[in-house]
């Protein structure tokens, strides 16, 4: 059973917040990226690499391959699990790995999107996405920082 001390929906992947805050307090030496996009994209994963904390090893995998290989990580890999969107968690949890909580971190605003808290703007898709993750089990938690108190999911669902 992989070790995942977090998983974050975070748009902008792994930056400074991740990298010198959450890392740290969760105890994560390895960052996983999973995303199908920046998989194959060797600029955003050097500009990645820079933002990471020293300690910590990355990676940068599809979906697909996350499912498939999360089972084979060691014992002393404390995974951080980094996706851009909902929709790439609830793939990884139908997938089979094994997600307890989501950490919802940026989600940006864009066309289409409202703003429902802080740092944290989705459509109907996004909400349709997170009540399935509640349905398989999946803890919900909308924080921006670990040093600042997690924000009501009810926001979600307004």
């Amino acid at each position: 059973m992989p070790d995942i001390v977090l998983t974050r929906i975070d748009n902008r992947l792994i930056h400074g917040q991740v990298a010198t805050q959450w890392c740290g307090v969760v105890g994560a030496n390895l960052l996983l990226v999973a995303n199908d996009a920046v998989s194959t994209d060797e600029f955003r994963q050097g500009l990645m690499n820079m933002a990471a904390p020293a300690y910590a090893q990355t990676r940068f995998f599809s979906i697909e391959k996350t499912i498939n290989i999360i089972g084979k990580a060691s014992a002393n890999q404390h995974i951080a699990i980094i996706c851009e969107t909902p929709q790439d968690v609830l793939k990884l949890v139908e997938g089979g790995v094994p997600i307890k909580k989501v950490n919802i971190g940026n989600m940006h605003m864009a066309d289409g999107k409202r703003q429902v808290a802080t740092s944290v703007a989705v459509n109907d898709d996004d909400v349709a996405c997170f009540k399935k993750l509640q349905d398989l089990g999946v803890e919900l938690e909308i924080k921006r920082v670990p040093d600042t108190p997690a924000e009501s999911i009810d926001k979600l669902f307004k």
